[in-house]
This record gives C-alpha cells, sequence and structure tokens, in this order.
C-alpha cells in the first residue's frame, strides 16, 4: 500500500468513526489487529458490539467500496472479530460496513448488519 493510499485509508477510519460516534455509537477500539485479521473500528451501540470494516474506493473502474469486500476479506474480519471476542462475556454483535466514494461525510454509506453473523 502506498503512503497515500495509507494516508486515505486512516482519513477514511476518521471520518466513518465521527460519523457513527454522530449517530450515538460509543468508540471503542480502532485498528484492532491480530495474526487472523484485522477490524477497522470497534464500537457499542446499546449493547451491541459493532465491528466496522471502511472501504474507501475513489476509482470505480473495478467496482465500488462495496465490490472491494471479498468473500476473504470478509472471513479475516470475522476471524478477528472471534479473537477479539474470545474470553469476553457473551453479548450480541453485528458487522456494518461504511462505504465510501470520496472523503466526504455527505456521501458515506452505512450498511448495518452487512454479514447478516
Amino acid at each position: 500500500m502506498t503512503r497515500r493510499a495509507n494516508a486515505s485509508g486512516k482519513l477514511a477510519e476518521a471520518l466513518a468513526a465521527d460519523y457513527l460516534q454522530a449517530r450515538g455509537l460509543r468508540l471503542l477500539g480502532r485498528n484492532y489487529s491480530c495474526r487472523l485479521g484485522e477490524i477497522d473500528l470497534i464500537l457499542a451501540d446499546g449493547p451491541a458490539l459493532v465491528f466496522v470494516e471502511v472501504r474507501l474506493r475513489r476509482n470505480l473502474e473495478f467496482g465500488g467500496a462495496a465490490a472491494s469486500i471479498t468473500s476473504a476479506k470478509r472471513q479475516r474480519i470475522l476471524r478477528a472479530a472471534r479473537h477479539y471476542l474470545s474470553g469476553r462475556p457473551e453479548g450480541p454483535c453485528r458487522f456494518d460496513v461504511i462505504l465510501l466514494d470520496a472523503l466526504d461525510p455527505d456521501r458515506i454509506e452505512w450498511i448495518k448488519d452487512a454479514f447478516g453473523e
């Protein structure tokens, strides 16, 4: 990943975190990483734990941001979430996705329970 892409990714994650917090979610963590995968944002929505994947795709030539969430990417997110949850009390959780085609809060698409897990 280039420095520019990495910087854009961090800005997208910050934008997503601000967007979700403005809608009442509470930020618990950013960039949780383990050998199994990574989770961009972890938030609380009432009693539910919300794992959020943030996708920024400015070039639509190969599909939009949603198309960039492959089956393999989804599996890495699920494995990382299971790792995060190990040793914690059980409770409700869901997987949301924030899609951006520009670094513009007015163009955020929030998909709740995107994985149906």
